[in-house]
């Protein structure tokens, strides 16, 4: 019998108790053991249900405890998680956790102490939910240098996007109906500012560089300044527009970015609505490869949270999981990145033609039936550094959106 704990019994917390207790009998033929759930941690007592025989509240129970051989940190945060999450690992215990906060900040360092004593510290669940992408690239793709990750990382944002899309809604309503159905908090400042993508995105730039991408320096812009307006553009150029997470490789760099994006209909991730999640990765032997599912949600988090317990247990010996060094690495500045841009410009487009043309060069106008007052042109390529000093010597600027290639 392999003997977990659980720390924390919110929603993915429930849902990993669930998940063990509705498929335990599979999940022990697969683990080649029995996984028995003997703690539960929180600070609450549950009254009628029936994990309040396991509930304890100090976490010194856990970490003491030498029948516990896995942990799983299911609290969020940073801390108390951390702290948590270092003694269970020094203490000798394998850990399992969906904190994409913990992984981003902490990762090379907890998987370090995992390795020096022949632990893991397995982390499916902080990156795409239920979508088995770490997995993926800690095993099926290790061959491959990975030349490109970008993915719909947030299902929240995909799902107000997919709204304000196909129904022509305009933010504020969108985001209403997000929180009112479930899919967005009652704050949504990680989702719709683009934050939760972000780490993400750095712990996926993390394992395919070998190195540290701290997610304060990846370049983030949300949702917020989308509108309607925006979407009738996309639809004017048949496109759409999407929350993008996406690292790539410059020669011997590495650029990362979260921000909105145009999608030619050409394009993997195009087709992706609602609350779903993907990810597209382009490997320098195998090509092109993605990677679909529900990325957020009770079970199927939960679900992978227990194939991570299912591993660990499998591997209660041996470390299995891919290392990154604590070394910094250090980002192409955003400044360097090449793209092209469409912006949308108050005016008459005839009127501003050629006061556009000598400042951007060659552009595609675009105008759309009964937006009266603008007009929208699609730039050459250019740096963003470029951009940015064109830009700031035009007057009537709207907005700007970047077209994914």
């Amino acid at each position: 019998m392999v003997n977990i704990a659980v720390m924390g019994y919110g929603t993915v917390g429930s849902g990993v108790v669930e998940v063990i207790n509705t498929n335990g009998d599979i999940i022990n033929q697969r683990a080649g053991d029995d996984i028995n759930i003997k703690y539960v941690l929180d600070l609450r007592d549950f009254p009628g249900d029936p994990v309040q025989e396991k509930i304890v509240h100090n976490v010194d129970e856990i970490i003491n405890d030498p029948e516990i051989r896995i942990v799983v940190e299911v609290m969020g945060g940073i801390e108390p998680a951390y702290t948590f999450v270092k003694k269970c690992l020094e203490a000798g215990k394998s850990v399992v956790t969906s904190n994409k906060a913990l992984v981003a900040k902490h990762g090379a360092e907890l998987l370090s102490i995992a390795r020096e004593r022949e632990l893991n510290f397995l982390f499916e669940a902080s990156v795409g939910g239920g979508i088995p992408i770490i997995r993926a690239l800690n095993s099926s793709l290790t061959a491959d240098k990975i030349e490109e990750i970008t993915g719909i990382l947030n299902g929240t944002t995909n799902y107000m996007l997919s709204k304000m899309f196909y129904e022509g809604a305009d933010y504020d309503e969108v985001l209403k109906e997000a929180q009112d159905n479930g899919f967005a908090e009652r704050n949504p400042e990680a989702d719709v500012e683009g934050y939760d993508a972000c780490r993400k995105i750095a712990i996926l730039s993390s394992l395919i560089s070998g190195q540290q991408v701290d997610f304060e320096d990846i370049y983030t812009e949300g949702i917020t300044k989308i509108t309607k307006e925006d979407m009738l553009y996309a639809k004017e150029l048949g496109m759409t527009i999407k929350l993008l997470a996406s690292s790539k490789r410059h020669g011997d760099h590495l650029h990362a970015i979260v921000a909105p994006a145009l999608l030619r209909k050409g394009h993997p991730l195009y087709s992706v609505d609602g609350v779903f999640n993907a990810v597209f990765v382009h490997g320098n032997v195998l090509g092109d490869a993605m990677f679909y599912g529900s990325g957020a949600g009770k079970l199927p988090t939960a679900s992978a949270v227990v194939a991570d317990v299912v591993d660990a247990a499998k591997h209660l010996h041996r470390n299995i999981m891919t290392m990154w060094k604590s070394e910094k690495l250090e980002l192409l500045p955003i400044e360097d990145t090449v793209r092209t841009f469409l912006v949308r410009m108050s005016g008459n487009a005839e009127a501003r033609r050629g006061e556009v043309e000598k400042l951007f060069g060659d552009v595609q106008i675009i105008q759309v039936d009964g937006l009266d007052g603008e007009f929208g042109f699609v730039t050459a390529e250019m740096t963003e550094g470029e951009y940015a000093q064109k830009a700031a010597e035009a007057e009537g600027i709207l907005h700007m959106i970047r077209i994914e290639e």
